[in-house]
C-alpha cells in the first residue's frame, strides 16, 4: 500500500518542485522563528516613538563581526565527533553573527533531487554547529544557587516556522551563547545563521528565497538558498550557492547563466511595514524616510576553474605560484570583466586550491588512482569562495581550513560589518541589556529576556 502511495504521490512531488513558487518565505527552522509583523518597540512603532522622534533620531554606526563559511561535504553525512573548532575559530575569536554554508549535504542522487526532503541531516549538521558555538557556556559557577538558576533557564526549544516537527539542536542545561535565527535546505544546499543571544530582539524581517538552476533549469541539484534579516536598520543577504559543475572550455558561460538566475529570480517579502529589498542586488532604499544600507555575501561551490591545461595548472600548483595561477581563474576574470558580477568583491587568495582532494588525503585527484578512475582527472581549482557586495564590510580575514571529510576543503573569511542604530533604540538596548534592567526586572517580576520577546510583551512601565 504504501510503494502505490508513492508512486501515486510521485508525479505531484516532481511538479510541485518544478513549480516551486519564486517568492521569498518566512517557512525555516530557527531556535526562535522571528514573527514577521514588525515588532513596535524594535521598528519604532507609533507608540513607543513619535514621528517626529524617528525623523530627527540621530544615527550611530556600530560595527559587528561576521564570521562567513562554504563547505562542499561531498555527500558525506558527519560524525557526531566531528571538530568544528578549526572551522569556526570558537577559541581564539567571538563573533556576533556566523553564518554557515553547505553544498551537497546529501548525496545528489535521483531520490534526492525529486523525492522529499530529508532534513536529518541538516538537522545534524545544525546540531554540532550549536555545540560548537555555544561549547563555552557551560562555565564554572560561583556558588550552588547560580548554577541552579542556570539549569533551570532552558533555552534551547527549537521551532520550525509553520512546522515544529524539526528541531536545528537540542535542549541543554545552560543559556546559550549563540542561537539559530535561519536554517534552510534544498536538496544538498544548507544555510544556517546563529547570532549572540543579546542580538537576537534587534533581528527582523528574517526571509528564505530558494532558487533551482539544475536538472530542466529548475530543480534543487543546482542553485541557490538565500537568506535576508535586518539587524538594527542594516538589511543583510546571504546567498548560499552551488553552480553547474565542468572543467570543459565554455562550461563557465554555464555558471555564469546560473548566477544570472538566481539574481533574477531570487525574491524576499517586502515585510508589512517597511519597503525592505526584495531582490538581490537593490541598492540602499529610502523606507519612512530612513536610509536602509544593505549588505549583500555570496558564498558557495561556485565550481569556478581555472582556464589551462591540466598538466600545467598541476605544475604551477606544486610550486605555489598562486598570483600566476589567479590570473587565469574564471572567477578572478569575471570579476574583473564586470559582466555578471560588476561591482562585487573578493579578498586575497593566499592558500592553495580547495578543489579536488583524494578522500582522506592531502593528495589532489587524478595523483593517487589508476586504472579505471585514471581518466577522471580534475585539475585543482578554487571552487569554494566568498565574495561580496556593497560598502560598508571590512574582510579581515580569506582562509581555507584543513579537513579531509570531504573532496573540498571548507572556506572561511570575517568581516568587519558597520550597522546603522538608531540612538533611541541604543540607549533602549543599553537598558535592556544592563543589570539595572535585571535589577528592574527581578523587582517588579518581569518576563525573562526570552519571554519578554517571543510573548510580545513590547513594553512596559516602570
Amino acid at each position: 500500500m504504501t510503494g502505490k502511495l508513492v508512486e501515486f504521490m510521485w508525479p505531484a512531488l516532481v511538479a510541485n518542485k518544478i513549480l516551486n513558487k519564486r517568492l521569498g518565505s518566512s517557512n525555516f527552522i530557527a531556535d526562535y522563528p522571528s514573527n514577521n509583523t514588525d515588532i513596535p518597540l524594535l521598528g519604532h512603532d507609533q507608540s513607543s516613538l513619535s514621528s517626529k522622534s524617528i525623523l530627527n533620531d540621530h544615527k550611530d554606526t556600530d560595527k559587528y563581526k561576521i564570521f562567513v563559511s562554504t563547505w562542499n561535504v561531498g555527500g558525506i553525512a558527519p560524525d557526531e565527533g566531528l571538530n568544528m573548532e578549526d572551522l569556526l575559530e570558537t577559541s581564539n575569536n567571538s563573533c556576533d553573527i556566523y553564518v554557515l554554508g553547505f553544498q551537497e549535504i546529501v548525496p545528489l542522487k535521483a531520490s534526492n533531487v525529486l523525492g522529499y526532503e530529508n532534513n536529518k541531516i541538516s538537522t545534524k549538521w545544525n546540531s554540532i554547529i550549536g555545540k560548537a558555538l555555544n561549547k563555552s557556556t557551560h562555565h564554572s559557577f560561583r556558588d550552588d544557587k547560580k548554577e541552579e538558576d542556570v539549569k533551570n533557564n532552558i533555552c534551547c526549544n527549537n521551532k520550525e516556522a509553520g512546522n515544529n516537527n524539526n528541531n536545528p539542536g537540542q535542549q541543554c542545561e545552560a543559556p546559550q551563547d549563540f542561537e539559530c535565527i535561519i536554517s534552510k535546505q534544498m536538496v544538498g544546499i544548507l544555510i544556517s545563521v546563529w547570532a549572540k543571544r543579546e542580538l537576537r530582539p534587534f533581528i527582523q524581517h528574517s526571509s528564505v528565497s530558494r532558487v533551482g538552476c539544475g536538472i530542466m533549469g529548475c530543480l534543487g541539484n543546482k542553485g541557490s538558498v538565500s537568506v535576508r534579516f535586518v539587524l538594527h536598520e542594516t538589511s543583510f543577504c546571504f546567498v548560499c550557492c552551488h553552480l553547474a559543475s565542468g572543467g570543459r572550455e565554455g562550461d563557465e558561460k554555464h555558471r555564469n547563466s546560473n548566477v544570472a538566475e538566481i539574481f533574477s529570480r531570487s525574491s524576499f517579502p517586502r515585510g508589512p511595514m517597511l519597503d525592505l529589498p526584495r531582490k538581490i542586488l537593490d541598492h540602499e532604499l529610502l523606507s519612512q524616510q530612513i536610509m536602509k544600507t544593505r549588505h549583500v555575501i555570496l558564498l558557495g561551490d561556485l565550481n569556478y576553474r581555472i582556464s589551462l591545461p591540466e598538466e600545467t595548472t598541476r605544475l604551477v600548483v606544486e610550486n605555489e605560484d598562486w598570483d600566476s595561477l589567479l590570473e587565469y581563474d574564471q572567477l578572478t576574470m569575471e570579476l574583473m570583466r564586470g559582466n555578471m558580477l560588476k561591482g562585487w568583491h573578493e579578498g586575497a587568495i593566499k592558500f592553495a586550491p580547495t578543489y579536488k582532494y583524494c578522500p582522506n588525503s592531502d593528495m589532489y585527484y587524478g595523483c593517487c588512482y589508476q586504472g579505471k578512475n585514471a581518466a577522471k582527472k580534475r585539475a585543482p581549482a578554487w571552487c569554494d569562495r566568498i565574495i561580496w557586495f556593497g560598502n560598508g564590510l571590512k574582510q579581515i580575514q580569506y582562509a581555507r581550513c584543513e579537513s579531509k571529510l570531504s573532496d573540498h576543503r571548507p572556506v572561511k573569511t570575517l568581516f568587519i560589518a558597520q550597522v546603522r542604530v538608531s540612538s533611541a533604540l541604543k540607549c533602549f538596548q543599553s537598558l535592556f541589556l544592563s543589570e539595572r534592567f535585571e535589577q528592574i526586572k527581578t523587582h517588579f517580576g518581569l518576563l525573562s529576556n526570552d519571554e519578554f520577546v517571543c510573548k510580545k510583551q513590547l513594553s512596559f512601565r516602570l
